[in-house]
């Protein structure tokens, strides 16, 4: 009988596809969404990747121009209006202030500083706003997916025993298919939240790390504008 048994066992599919066939429509439906919240997961991590690498050139490029002695006005009508990294965005938004806050006579509006401050503050505010998109889904991921995954393996295994009780047999060709299919739910729920976890706190730190170095300019961006203004 045992040997049966296991014989019967061997010649069943358990392959991920089949296993996903034979699952229920509620698995199933767990089993897509894990998936697709996966490939999501990945596509913003790649692109966070590249986003944050350009991000880190850019700001590098800008702090040498910024540093050569070139002086400022020049740098900033080289920039033009439309800035290509985050670190000219910010820079940009000073200088537009810093020359707004000039009268027609040459002398500045009272309150310059605090006005170039708050503008640079905004362009800040907004960087950190794109380089932090997508974040908050992976966090989402991370938190639910494990969770997600085991509902599906509960709904399994309740319709595995079902079925047990329905052939009145709890013998392995009727046990394993049931359970293999529950437990794969489990799987992908942990194939989606781990790496979404792990990227997570990554792209979360990179993204604080450029955001200090944009905030690390804007002070001293300040600072110079500051000299500029007491003399």
């Amino acid at each position: 009988m045992e040997t049966e048994t296991l014989a019967m066992a061997q010649e069943i599919d358990f392959s991920i596809i089949a296993l996903f066939l034979r699952a229920t429509l509620v698995v199933k439906l767990v089993m897509i969404m894990l998936v697709v919240a996966s490939f999501w997961s990945w596509a913003i991590i790649f692109q966070k990747l590249i986003d944050y690498r350009r991000a880190r050139d850019a700001a590098a490029r800008f702090d040498q121009a910024f540093w050569s002695g070139e002086p400022l006005d020049e740098l900033y009508d080289q920039i033009g209006p439309a800035p290509d990294g985050a670190s000219e965005n910010v820079f940009s938004a000073g200088m537009l202030e810093w020359r707004r806050s000039h009268r027609d006579d040459g002398e500045l509006i009272a309150g310059a500083q605090a006005r170039i401050d708050r503008s640079m503050d905004v362009a800040i505010a907004k960087e950190s706003e794109e380089l932090t998109r997508g974040l908050p889904f992976l966090a989402t991921v991370g938190s639910t997916a494990p969770f997600v995954g085991l509902f599906g393996t509960v709904w399994g295994i309740m319709n595995a025993f079902i079925e047990i009780a329905q052939q009145q047999s709890t013998n392995l060709a009727v046990v394993a298919p049931g359970i293999a299919e529950a437990l794969m739910a489990t799987g992908l729920g942990l194939f989606a939240a781990i790496p979404a976890v792990v990227f997570y706190n990554k792209l979360s730190s990179d993204a604080d790390r450029i955001i200090s170095g944009y905030e690390a300019f804007a002070d001293e961006f300040a600072t110079i504008l500051s000299r500029q203004l007491d003399s």
